[in-house]
């Protein structure tokens, strides 16, 4: 593959494969090795991005009645969980012209059906299909069986999303574009999106969203009622998406340190896209008429929980009140919706859960 860049935030990131392009490849190299004979270096596909990638092949196997070989998923600078998998095509010539697209070991089963598929059948999605298919149309008009399968599939599934998803025993082929962009928002939130619809599906019309691991055991501990959907920094974007779904109450839990953004209207809370904690607590304080000297102090912290120490030190805890009230003001405003059921919730690493006294 020739290599292709982004940038984002200010650096020049190298663009990856996904493993629908994978399977695409390696499905398209064993038709052509299959019905030539010949072992192939490299393949080339196009993708749905314009882009064309040539790949290399691995693993090669060819018999009288099918041929197989795998591709190496290459995530460029994406953190990527299914970077450097190997995905595996296996391929067998039909009597008919159809193109028959399953999947075998490490090639997870969709459980419910939805986005993905139908349940019961193999987690590859509908592009990685096309793909697959349009691949080999360019190699012959004779129909094939095609087993996409990965080894390591349901061992680096454990660290996707895809129980989530309900998508059990192995990772999804994926990729709209067939090109891994580093650092992607766009998949992560499909994903959250998916799980919202699932909990709507399910019949519940109050939901529970927080942004972290911690958050979640903060949701466990306190028992709360309501789908629960972990939403990373998205704030804005699955408020929005959960009300206009139809949700009739949200609840929201977060640290102090994202939800402090939050209450000056800050709805994604990545810290390389808003860093405003300490201007929140100054905010807040400057509402409030506190001491310049302690305003001055607050404005030195480097983190939101020594900022909360002062406050609370100084007896300004109002403020945790105030901007538990600023986050729930902000969201109706952001929802359009004055009268919408919101519930915040604001906790901290070292005093626990915030604004429950003055």
């Amino acid at each position: 593959m020739n290599d292709h860049y982004v940038i984002k935030y200010g650096k020049s990131l190298r663009c990856g494969y996904t493993t629908g392009s994978c399977a695409a490849g390696a499905a398209k190299a064993a038709a052509k090795m299959l019905l030539s004979g010949e072992k192939l270096e490299n393949i080339s596909i196009d993708t749905p991005a314009g882009i064309i990638l040539t790949l290399k092949l691995l693993d090669i196997h060819i018999e009288k009645d099918h041929a197989y070989c795998c591709i190496v998923k290459d995530a460029g600078d994406d953190p990527d969980s299914t970077d450097k998998i190997e995905i595996y095509a296996r391929v067998s010539k039909r009597e008919d012209s159809k193109i028959l697209i399953d999947g075998g070991e490490g090639i997870g089963r969709i459980t419910r059906s939805g986005f993905w598929g139908k349940s019961g059948t193999a987690a590859i999605n509908p592009v990685p299909r096309k793909m697959i298919a349009d691949e080999l149309l360019k190699v012959s008009n004779c129909g094939f069986n095609v087993l996409i399968y990965a080894p390591k599939g349901r061992e680096i599934a454990k660290k996707t999303f895809n129980s989530n998803l309900g998508i059990i025993d192995g990772i999804s082929i994926i990729g709209t574009k067939g090109i891994v962009e580093p650092m992607s928002e766009d998949a992560l939130k499909k994903s959250i999106y998916i799980e919202i619809d699932d909990a709507y599906d399910k019949g519940t019309r109050e939901i529970v969203l927080f942004l972290g691991n911690y958050g979640e055991k903060v949701v466990e501990d306190l028992n709360l009622q309501g789908a629960k959907i972990k939403i990373s920094n998205f704030i804005g974007d699955m408020l929005l998406y959960s009300k206009n779904k139809g949700f009739n109450k949200i609840t929201l839990v977060g640290h102090i340190g994202k939800l402090c953004k939050l209450s000056i209207g800050a709805f994604n809370t990545h810290s390389k896209i808003c860093d405003v904690r300490i201007e929140a607590f100054v905010y807040y304080l400057a509402l409030n008429s506190a001491p310049l000297t302690l305003i001055n102090s607050v404005n030195e912290c480097k983190t939101s929980e020594e900022a909360l120490k002062l406050i609370i030190d100084s007896n300004y805890p109002v403020v945790i009140n105030n901007m538990i009230a600023g986050c729930s003001d902000r969201i109706k405003r952001y929802l359009k919706d004055d009268e919408f059921s919101i519930h915040v919730i604001m906790y901290s690493m070292d005093y626990g859960i915030l604004g429950r006294k003055l």
